[in-house]
């Protein structure tokens, strides 16, 4: 009876937790998903977290885009249609591999890095 009961608060301590911070726990979900992501496409060959390399710093491209009520919805597009002249003479090719979840994903963690 006594080990039911501690696991019951441990289990109870957890979850009010996760309750108390829905933020931060998701926060690092978003972290750890979109950086695996990111490195697993290779998008870590063009962008940096915070200079640029053939392409703008992640860090950049979160800040730009932070303010818009789309943002994120914006960016997947832009992740897998592509672009050109937005941020100089290097076009980012389109990234049709993708699903939109994968997308989605990776634009929510570029903006989580502002």
């Amino acid at each position: 009876m006594k080990r039911e009961s501690h696991a019951v608060a441990a289990l109870a301590a957890a979850l009010a937790g996760l309750l108390a911070a829905p933020g931060a726990v998701f926060g690092e979900q978003v972290a750890s998903q979109g950086l695996a992501l990111a490195q697993q496409q290779n998008c870590t060959s063009c962008h940096a977290m915070t200079r640029p390399v053939m392409g703008p710093a992640l860090h950049d491209i979160a800040l730009k885009y932070a303010s818009r009520s789309d943002a994120a919805t914006y960016l997947a597009h832009k992740i897998t249609d592509g672009s050109s002249g937005v941020w100089g003479r290097v076009p980012m090719p389109a990234n049709t591999q993708l699903t939109p979840d994968q997308a989605a994903t990776l634009a929510t963690w570029i903006l989580s890095l502002k």
